[in-house]
């Protein structure tokens, strides 16, 4: 980007509301289409990863833009692609688009790296200047945070959630090792909750009607074997 020594509040003050607008328009074509584009938080997203430890990065990086999807506070401020709403700071973000215009140094982001993602731990404003400049990359400190599931800059909240419920699924029945063929992909939030409840009542009464203590992998197992399968079979001989 070249210097604009001239560059203007008022210049800044221009392209802060244009890019506001745009996340107003977006806010109006989601409510009508039912499409979220909502940042996501990072304490919630890490809560459901059950993130294993961090390793701080000991230099900064240039960072892909597009593969930001979060934030750590101030989620609710901006819009899935960092355009600015009501919560964000005008006066800050417009200081930051001067400074960036004139070419003056302005610190590095600190981001988490979780999969091939970022959540924005400080810097928000920065980033949205950034974008709105047409910028591709930027700065970063960055700590990496294990995660046990693929997460990419095209995943969606509800995908997210439902992978890492999945992950969280099959870390609590290990099926996927007592019943290597199974494939157990639900579409929505919360179900996988519902079926691990489902495995419990059985695990339950399979030790009622046994008399002893069944060992939860084995009803894991009878779970899968003659309570789900025969489920899923009569539904799909059934066409629903």
């Amino acid at each position: 980007m070249a210097s604009n020594v001239l560059y203007s509040s008022a210049a800044a003050y221009e392209r802060f509301h244009r890019v506001q607008g745009q996340a107003l328009v977006r806010q109006i074509l989601n409510s009508l289409t039912g499409k979220s584009e909502r940042l996501m938080s990072y304490d919630e997203v890490k809560d459901l990863l059950l993130a294993r430890g961090q390793i701080k990065m000991r230099d900064t990086q240039m960072i892909r833009l597009d593969r930001i999807v979060g934030s750590v506070g101030r989620y609710r401020d901006f819009d899935r692609y960092f355009l600015p709403l009501s919560g964000a700071n005008a006066e800050r973000w417009k200081r930051i688009d001067m400074a960036l215009n004139r070419l003056e140094d302005l610190p590095p982001i600190e981001v988490y790296q979780l999969g091939e993602v970022y959540f924005v731990r400080d810097g928000n404003h920065r980033v949205s200047v950034a974008r709105a400049n047409g910028l591709s990359h930027i700065e970063a400190w960055v700590t990496v945070i294990d995660v046990p599931v693929e997460l990419t800059s095209d995943v969606q909240p509800d995908e997210m959630i439902i992978k890492v419920e999945h992950a969280h699924f099959l870390d609590q029945t290990d099926l996927n090792t007592l019943r290597p063929d199974a494939h157990i992909e639900l579409t929505e939030p919360g179900r996988y909750q519902q079926l691990l409840e489902h495995i419990h009542v059985h695990h339950y009464y399979l030790g009622l009607e046994q008399q002893r203590d069944v060992p939860y992998a084995e009803s894991v197992a009878s779970w899968y074997d003659n309570v789900y399968l025969p489920t899923v079979e009569s539904v799909r001989e059934q066409n629903l």
